[in-house]
């Protein structure tokens, strides 16, 4: 009996331990630490001081300065620093917030950034908080082309079955979407926004003008429309190798990214480029790159919920 007693304790023990291994976090993906970023807006425009946040080690920053990821920290945001027609002015849409038991996560939400300065400029621009596996290239010179300024996903060669993270959602009552990049008349859109988490496996490669090109390894795309009763934990975002376009879960918007669709890399010439996603790989290639984005909206420029609101925590990749 106590042979058998010690064998049953010693398979729990190793189950429990390959159990373990096969959960991966991402680093800094618990949201716990945050660069807290103070910028001093111009006196144009008030001459406040804007708090921008960004996840990477725990500190503050002082002063009108670019900001490039922290301490290995893979994660970017939406946040970001704007240097227009001479005007220095930050915008902030995710936030450090708290859970219950004291632990952080991000929460990212969707707001109309204002800028006005008399006889110079008066915008207002939809923004949805966003956070991703990359960097954004800071400052930010005008408001076109907004994902040309995105370094959208990191190296990487494993094959994940799944994207594991919690998530809490609350969508405004009032829910049709506004259109306003800044420029032009501001447009209602019927119809509410949907926050959206994806996961996706690239294998990329570069030709020798510099241009870079890639198939879709892997896929996992998610959107939601309606608030939660509370956190989701433990949540999965399966990933499904290969060519998806045929199965019955498949939705046009987890489709093949580029043209206006395409995110941006920087090549081996430092010059940030689009990335061709030219067709979908075979179900059992090799990826080179991975992308994992959280937001408040669903991927179309300065189109917007303002409200919306996405809490994430515990970013990880399932074995």
């Amino acid at each position: 009996m106590k042979l058998t007693n010690k064998i049953l304790s010693l398979a729990l023990l190793l189950a429990s331990t390959l159990s373990a291994a096969a959960v991966e976090p991402i680093k800094y993906g618990d949201m716990e630490h945050w660069v807290t970023r103070v910028i001093p807006e111009s006196s144009i425009i008030g001459g406040n001081k804007k708090t921008l946040y960004e996840i990477a080690p725990t500190q503050t920053i002082e002063g009108d300065k670019a900001y490039r990821n922290l301490g290995g920290s893979p994660w970017a945001t939406s946040n970001v620093l704007a240097h227009v027609v001479g005007i220095t002015k930050g915008s902030n849409a995710v936030f450090p917030d708290q859970r219950s038991g004291g632990n952080k996560c991000a929460k990212l939400t969707t707001i109309m950034e204002h800028c006005k300065a008399l006889g110079l400029i008066n915008v207002d621009v939809v923004v949805a908080g966003s956070i991703f596996l990359g960097e954004f290239q800071e400052p930010v010179k005008s408001t076109s082309d907004p994902y040309s300024k995105f370094e959208m996903g990191v190296p990487f060669t494993k094959r994940p079955k799944a994207l594991r993270y919690d998530y809490k959602m609350y969508m405004p009552s009032a829910s049709d979407r506004t259109y306003s990049s800044g420029f032009g008349k501001k447009k209602t859109l019927k119809g509410a926004e949907n926050a959206e988490v994806f996961i996706i496996l690239q294998r990329r490669w570069e030709d020798e003008k510099g241009n870079i090109y890639a198939k879709r390894v892997g896929t996992g795309r998610e959107r939601f429309s309606k608030s939660t009763n509370g956190w989701v934990n433990n949540h999965e975002l399966p990933v499904h190798y290969g060519d998806i376009s045929k199965e019955p879960f498949y939705k046009s918007w987890m489709g093949l990214l580029d043209g206006d669709k395409a995110y941006y890399a920087k090549n081996s010439k430092g010059k940030l480029v689009p990335v061709h996603e030219i067709g979908w790989d075979d179900a059992d290639a090799t990826p080179t790159h991975l992308l994992v984005m959280a937001s408040a909206a669903s991927g179309e420029a300065y189109i917007g919920t303002v409200g919306l609101t996405l809490w994430v925590d515990n970013f990880a990749l399932v074995y």
